[in-house]
């Protein structure tokens, strides 16, 4: 092999002036996928702040009072409905997790009869539920009560079994709903029930005296 024929050594790069520490510094780019990283991880960073910061919707507060929330529900859906007591709903009374589909269940079926406001006759006197909003109470008051209600119906006054219909998750979230229109300081009063039953006959209204005035 004659001398010419040898490989030739690339040259190495440029050595830059200046040293750090006994540490030279080649005079050549930077590879491009370090590049990509560098700058990549500038967008990222401003995108992340523009959206947790600038444009965020809920404060974090807010976020861990909702993972909260959930946490809780995650118990409280763990626990057999029946059993269930008044202290149980009255912690789904104050959790979103169970107020919105109990909401939405309570506007699909039961609006018709206690309205959107749930103040039923109370509000529109043709209406054919009672008030759910005040402290009277014609079936109990208390959230164990009203879990009954809902589930055994009353079918002397028009209200069906949603029992066997929605399931106890359902209604007890429905029963949270209610319930989050109320104190749980709130002592139920009973009333007794006015509205005359389904098919039941008309009053008979008294007969008028006979023979004029005198």
């Amino acid at each position: 092999m004659t001398p010419t024929d040898r490989p030739s050594v690339p040259a190495e790069p440029a050595v830059r002036p200046h040293i750090y520490d006994g540490i030279r510094e080649y005079d050549q780019r930077l590879p491009n996928w370090w590049l990509l990283t560098f700058y990549g991880a500038i967008v990222f960073a401003v995108a992340y702040w523009s959206l947790t910061q600038h444009f965020r919707t809920s404060t974090d507060g807010e976020r861990v009072t909702a993972a909260l929330a959930r946490v809780e529900a995650a118990k409280l859906a763990s626990i057999d409905t029946s059993k269930l007591d008044d202290a149980a709903f009255w912690q789904m009374s104050r959790n979103p997790v169970f107020l919105e589909p109990g909401k939405a269940t309570y506007q699909t079926l039961c609006v018709s009869c206690h309205l959107a406001s749930l103040k039923g006759k109370h509000e529109n006197p043709a209406a054919i539920g009672p008030d759910l909003t005040d402290d009277r109470w014609i079936h109990g008051g208390r959230p164990l009560e009203l879990n009954h209600t809902v589930t055994a119906g009353v079918p002397a006054k028009g209200m069906i079994t949603w029992g066997p219909i929605l399931g106890p998750k359902k209604i007890a979230e429905v029963v949270a709903y209610i319930l989050s229109y109320h104190d749980p300081k709130e002592t139920p009063v009973p009333e007794e029930s006015t509205a005359p039953a389904i098919g039941a006959p008309a009053p008979i209204a008294p007969a008028a005296p006979q023979g004029g005035a005198r």
